[in-house]
């Protein structure tokens, strides 16, 4: 799901703004004030799907994301009347209505004039995509068969094979045919994030269901697997890219952390040299800073087709190409959940480092003065 750069809203800092403030009263009807939304999702309840309707201003999964979070009485409503709510609740805290405008048709413009390459591509066929060892782990399921594909090479990071190079080839393929078309139509491309400065979304060409798709059916069991302590088990929305280094390109990527409880990066091609990823461990917002301890640095070179896999708040990026160019498919998975539960956890420890080193040591010194006083 799109929700990426500045000025698009961002679902779960919407959902901080309105916990304990009072919506400003807009009639759907009459006299009837907007609600206020809840800070949990209602368990067990099933959402509409708001993909068929037309003209809404932001993707369809983030209607259906918000109308978990409307209070009881309201969920009974017609999809129309829900939609409204929704609707009057954006609008209260849109940040940048220009923008979010011009991004509106920005994407109905591509939908309605761009011709896609690989019309193959915008559906998900397994068979024909992914290599037969990572679609065996998914299919069994069990923790044991997924972590028989994986090579961790410091704590948190894992790759494995995942695209055969045809799908590679297409995707490679299809960006070069939109960066062609939007050239010709004088469209000038939204690009994934202030940090990329070529690359496109792929969620604005039409693949955000089959990202979404990516995410739920075939990431989620493995983040649930890996990453449950920072919201694997619950991931919802997703923001899909690709990004494009080369000579003449953006070089490199400096140290940062992603807007993401679970990133996935593949590595499409082309041919290349340099551009290594580094990674320097996991930290909060308090210690995002830090040094690094030695078995946190990794450096990880590229290899066409596999993928990486890591928390979003593990701080990395990646060296300067030296020769060729390098496109990677990126696709950030959000869990709303985690981000709330995040906004009241005051401790850390389970998946910061620094956090959880200083937690050991402070049992530590509380063990040693145990023994201490009882000697």
């Amino acid at each position: 799901m799109l929700l990426h750069g500045e000025g698009f809203l961002h679902w779960p800092m919407l959902v901080g703004k309105l916990q304990g403030a009072q919506v400003a009263r807009s009639s759907l009807e009459e006299g009837v004030p907007v609600p206020r939304l809840q800070k949990t999702p209602h368990a067990g309840h099933r959402p509409e799907s708001y993909e068929d309707m037309e003209d809404l201003e932001y993707p369809a999964t983030l209607y259906s994301v918000m109308e978990q979070h409307l209070p009881s009485h309201c969920l009974g409503a017609s999809r129309e009347k829900k939609l409204a709510m929704l609707e009057r609740i954006l609008a209260k805290y849109r940040p940048n209505g220009e923008r979010a405008k011009k991004h509106r048709e920005y994407r109905e413009r591509i939908r309605h004039n761009y011709q896609p390459l690989h019309e193959d591509l915008y559906t998900l066929d397994p068979e024909r995509f992914f290599v037969g060892s990572f679609l065996d782990a998914i299919k069994d399921g069990s923790e044991a068969a997924i972590r028989h594909i994986l090579i961790e090479h410091s704590p948190g990071v894992f790759t494995f094979n995942m695209l055969k190079p045809a799908f590679c080839s297409m995707m490679l393929e299809e960006v070069e045919h939109f960066e062609r078309w939007a050239q010709d139509a004088k469209v000038k491309v939204m690009r994934p994030n202030t940090m990329n400065n070529y690359g496109a979304v792929l969620d604005d060409i039409g693949m955000e269901e089959m990202l979404n798709l990516l995410m739920t059916s075939y990431l989620n069991p493995m983040a649930a697997v890996l990453f449950l302590n920072v919201g694997g088990t619950s991931l919802d929305t997703h923001h899909g890219f690709v990004v494009q280094y080369a000579m003449d390109r953006d070089l490199d990527l400096g140290f940062h952390v992603d807007d993401s409880e679970v990133t996935l990066n593949v590595c499409l091609g082309k041919q290349f040299e340099g551009g290594d990823l580094f990674f320097r461990g996991v930290r909060c917002d308090k210690h995002v800073n830090g040094e690094a301890r030695p078995e946190e640095v990794l450096e990880y070179s590229h290899v066409p087709g596999h993928a990486i896999l890591h928390a979003g708040r593990h701080r990395h990026g990646a060296k300067a190409i030296t020769s060729g160019q390098r496109t990677n498919l990126i696709l950030w998975c959000r869990s709303s959940e985690f981000r709330e539960l995040k906004k009241y956890q005051r401790d850390f420890s389970s998946w910061c480092g620094e956090c959880l080193l200083r937690k050991k040591e402070r049992s530590r010194r509380l063990s040693s003065a145990k023994r201490q006083l009882a000697s």
